[in-house]
């Protein structure tokens, strides 16, 4: 198979999409070529049989450029592929759709979001097969629709060894500050335990950064919270981390927490799971992974019940945090690694290059 990517961002050090460093990598391993297009291109080491050609955000080019560049390099490199993978934007499945149709090239979109639009639903006319993490990350019915889990880079969490005897509890939050991410509730259940409870060896860290300017007035409410509440010495804005370095924030930490509501499978929890490190989660996605552990599954958005299952973890003896985190670390390693994900996208991909497909 010859492929071509279509994706967002190509840099092994970005805190949010470096994770596709390692798609490519896998994706590469089963394919002839691979030629990646991205909007905007950093570090990247891959082997010889990948190209990337960038759109050029990095060296600030404008929209009409980047639509220009778009055409330009599908048409430029339309020998060079055969089949064609989209990475959660559908914008470019609505952009080069036809002409993929049209010249014989079948399409693959990856898209993980509960919201359906108008754009989303020319998306899947004009794909051949449209891959999701979970059944709750797409809700637009569709027979072109294949269920097929998460992938993330294991290798990166081939060391689970956590610290000991440290002096607090470290618990983290992984994930760009938005007010979707709930960050709010976590820094109330931490003023219950602090404030009201007497818990004084906490430190909550939270890893990521604002990205648009309402994520920075969250971020705003979420500090004048923790002064008016007298929590600056418990709670700490890290900032972003490249993806690349994020195994070692998983492991000096004794919980994770991730309040996302309902919809796709967060990386960011099956990362923290890799590195066998106990996650409290709202998103009912993850339920199946949690089932034996309901103690890590949030009913509802509820400060008090988020500071009773910290507090119950804070109160357990160490051998049954590591007892926890190590089988769940069992299960991401036998179902959720990067390289298990792509051997079904491209027996998917292989499936529909093997059959005609009509729109719609």
């Amino acid at each position: 198979m010859k492929l071509l990517i279509v994706t967002q961002k190509i840099d092994i050090n970005d805190d949010i999409l470096g994770f596709m460093h390692s798609w490519v990598l896998e994706l590469a391993k089963r394919c002839e070529q691979v030629i990646v297009v991205c909007l905007q291109k950093g570090e990247y080491r891959f082997p010889k049989n990948v190209r990337v050609l960038s759109l050029g955000k990095e060296g600030g080019q404008s929209k009409i450029k980047y639509i220009s560049n778009f055409y330009k390099h599908l048409w430029n490199e339309r020998k060079n592929y055969d089949t064609v993978f989209v990475h959660m934007n559908k914008e470019y499945v609505i952009m080069g759709g036809l002409f993929w149709r049209l010249t014989g090239k079948k399409i693959g979109l990856w898209y993980v979001h509960k919201k359906v639009s108008f754009q989303l639903i020319l998306a899947e006319l004009l794909a051949h097969v449209i891959f999701t993490s979970a059944k709750e990350s797409f809700n637009l019915p569709s027979k072109k629709l294949k269920i097929v889990g998460h992938g993330i880079d294991l290798a990166k969490f081939s060391d689970s060894r956590r610290p000991e005897n440290q002096e607090n509890f470290k618990i983290i939050y992984v994930g760009r500050i938005s007010r979707i991410k709930n960050q709010e509730l976590s820094i109330k259940a931490v003023d219950i335990l602090v404030n009201k409870r007497g818990f004084e060896k906490i430190k909550v860290d939270f890893i990521g950064a604002t990205i648009y300017p309402e994520d920075e007035a969250y971020k705003a409410e979420l500090i004048k919270f923790i002064k008016n509440n007298q929590l600056e010495n418990y709670i700490n804005f890290v900032g972003s981390v490249p993806n690349k370095d994020i195994a070692k924030v998983y492991l000096e930490a004794d919980l994770s927490l991730n309040l996302c509501p309902t919809g796709g499978m967060d990386k960011a929890v099956l990362e923290s799971l890799a590195a066998g490190l106990p996650v409290i989660v709202f998103n009912k996605a993850f339920a199946t992974i949690l089932n034996n552990h309901g103690n890590l599954l949030l009913d509802n958005l509820s400060e008090k019940e988020l500071a009773d299952k910290i507090a119950a973890l804070i109160n357990s003896d160490r051998q049954s945090l590591n007892s926890i985190g190590q089988s769940l670390r069992e299960k991401i390693f036998n179902e959720y690694g990067a390289s298990a994900l792509m051997d079904k996208i491209i027996k998917e991909l292989i499936n529909v290059n093997t059959r005609n497909n009509i729109i719609g």
